[in-house]
């Protein structure tokens, strides 16, 4: 199936896609300060920029897109329909590059946490998660909730 959007629109559209201050990642932030936690953001001296830092933790909360992480059987994670060969190639290297690093920043010694868009319609059980997470409850270093 053939783009809908000239290259030109379709370029444009995609200039709008945000890599910080998205709206899931404004969500979620606000739920983690509502419930007492500070943290810091977007530490660039981290492997992969992690959204959400807690230093004295040692704990780090990545906020990832469905789409754009591929988040393994969500609705939201779909294929577009052209260009296929050049979506999955792109999204696979997002992925890839996403578990090195996690895996570097346990290998510093953060904890790390992978909330997805698709998880933030329940906020009770998400906040039930970061909550355990931040507490150092959870059993893992690496997390994903779901």
């Amino acid at each position: 199936m053939a783009d809908t959007l000239s290259p030109s629109e379709r370029s444009e559209r995609m200039s709008r896609v945000r890599a910080k201050n998205t709206k899931p990642e404004m969500k979620l932030r606000s739920l983690v300060h509502g419930m007492g936690f500070r943290y810091r953001l977007h530490a660039k001296h981290l492997p992969g920029t992690p959204d959400m830092v807690f230093p004295s933790r040692r704990a780090v909360i990545f906020m990832h897109g469905c789409f754009w992480h591929r988040h393994e059987g969500c609705r939201l994670a779909r294929l577009p329909k052209s260009r296929v060969s050049f979506w999955e190639r792109k999204l696979e290297a997002n992925r890839l590059r996403d578990r090195r690093n996690q895996i570097r920043l346990q290998e510093l010694g953060w904890r790390v946490l992978v909330v997805w868009e698709c998880q933030l319609v329940d906020l009770e059980d998400t906040a039930r998660w970061i909550r355990d997470f931040l507490n150092n409850k959870t059993g893992t270093d690496h997390d994903e909730i779901g």
